[in-house]
């Protein structure tokens, strides 16, 4: 019995589980890429092509790692008003290193430094990490949760039959609905006689 067991399980172990979503959550987050170079560029940027069960699945994964992104952005900010400008290395810099301003710019810039770390165990790939921390955490930063929506794809995937979606960042491409118009205010003739006299 799956008492109390929550989750899908996939027909896979929890090892391969946790290795296929940590391989979709990398490829969703680096198909973010700019680089117009890179022949493993996606098509269309923050987007990949699963089946639906894999998708529902692959949401709150990510989700949480934007999640952890957004906070260690609050951290960078508290810890830029200690740090300086100059040149690594630089007497400035060696100055800098040795005064008060440091060990607060430090003590400020650690919680950053563990939710960065927690992030690259979760994903295991520096690119992708660069680009939640800089690039995504950014763009959600006023946005309080729903980082990703899923689309059932109305194609189903040969072999096997499954229902293919797709999951994406919301944000880019959104359709904005057309406001409806109300519809006309038509009177009726005894209730513009009955107000006629």
């Amino acid at each position: 019995m799956r008492h109390r067991k929550s989750g899908r399980h996939l027909n896979r172990t929890a090892s391969h589980r946790h290795a296929m979503f940590r391989n979709m959550a990398t490829s969703l987050i680096l198909s973010l890429r700019s680089n117009e170079d890179d022949k493993t560029r996606a098509k269309v940027p923050g987007r990949i092509v699963t089946t639906l069960e894999k998708a529902k699945e692959l949401r709150p994964v990510i989700e949480k790692l934007i999640t952890l992104a957004k906070k260690a952005a609050i951290h960078e900010l508290e810890a830029e008003q200690f740090a300086t400008s100059a040149e690594r290395n630089s007497p400035e810099w060696k100055e800098w290193r040795m005064s008060d301003r440091w060990q607060q710019w430090n003590k400020a810039i650690v919680p950053s430094v563990t939710y960065r770390r927690r992030a690259f165990a979760a994903l295991r790939d520096k690119e992708a990490v660069s680009i939640l921390f800089d690039a995504l955490a950014a763009r959600f930063r006023d946005r309080q949760g729903g980082y990703t929506r899923i689309v059932r794809l109305a194609e189903f995937r040969l072999g096997d039959a499954g229902r293919k979606a797709m999951i994406e960042f919301v944000g880019e491409r959104d359709r904005v609905k057309d406001r409806r118009r109300a519809a006309p205010v038509v009177k009726d003739d005894a209730a513009a006689a009955s107000t006629a006299e």
